[in-house]
């Protein structure tokens, strides 16, 4: 999608200002309802409402994600304007924008979208069930457990932190603690003790971690599917050398 650079600009401008006014329902300020952060802002809600008609139309998923992806840089300057601001008023082109990034694996757009969501309190639209934290935990932890895995490490980690103090199913959060536990197993496969990057307590240190996430996963649901690499993962570690105390 492509547009001129001054609108771009103004977007960007005018969603940094977009502090909101009075309370809304979810805590962030409601978007001001005049003056020229309003008017901009519906137009783009409007355009947004013409691009979700058009995703009803699609039955493939898998059109719906590419569609999703020629759409979605229509409302990036918008959503910069926003994540560049130090308040935030209830948007619901930023809060869509983090379900579409994630639709289209852009994990980097998602996590700082996430982060800004998690940060200022802002509600996911109407048609979302799910909270953000939730929503934010599964959706990146189900792009973990895919073979192969759609995230690293380090973002995972990244979401954990975000919401390790929201209230979730105990589901989900298992699923997410399972991701952790194979992104760790992974790395310890994958070890070179050679290596420039090679992590302080090497593949014992790597395994430990894992086993840590994969036992969380086990408490806090016991059919998440991870006892049996639980039992191959402490047979490995048994046979590594004890770590040299520091």
């Amino acid at each position: 999608m492509s547009f001129s650079p001054a609108l771009a600009h103004r977007q960007r401008v005018l969603a940094s200002l977009a502090s909101g006014t009075a309370e809304a329902a979810s805590g962030a300020p409601a978007m001001p309802v005049d003056g020229p952060v309003a008017t901009e802002y519906q137009l783009l809600l409007a355009a947004l409402g013409i691009d979700l008609n058009e995703l009803r139309n699609i039955e493939s998923v898998e059109r719906k994600i590419e569609a999703k992806r020629g759409m979605i840089d229509r409302y990036r300057p918008w959503v910069e304007g926003a994540l560049s601001a130090e308040t935030a008023a209830q948007d619901e082109i930023v809060t869509t924008m983090l379900i579409w990034a994630i639709d289209v694996a852009d994990w980097s757009y998602a996590l700082r979208l996430a982060a800004h969501v998690l940060q200022h309190g802002l509600a996911l639209p109407e048609r979302y069930v799910r909270k953000p934290a939730t929503l934010i935990a599964e959706e990146f932890a189900e792009a973990g457990l895919k073979s192969p895995p759609q995230v690293d490490l380090e973002t995972l980690q990244a979401v954990a932190a975000l919401v390790a103090d929201a209230d979730m199913h105990d589901q989900v959060r298992a699923k997410l603690e399972k991701a952790l536990g194979l992104a760790f197993h992974a790395r310890a496969e994958a070890f070179d003790p050679e290596a420039e990057s090679a992590v302080a307590g090497g593949k014992r240190a790597l395994i430990e971690a894992a086993l840590t996430h994969l036992q969380a996963a086990l408490g806090l649901n016991k059919a998440v599917g991870v006892k049996k690499l639980i039992e191959a993962l402490t047979r490995d570690l048994g046979k590594l050398a004890p770590a040299e105390p520091s």
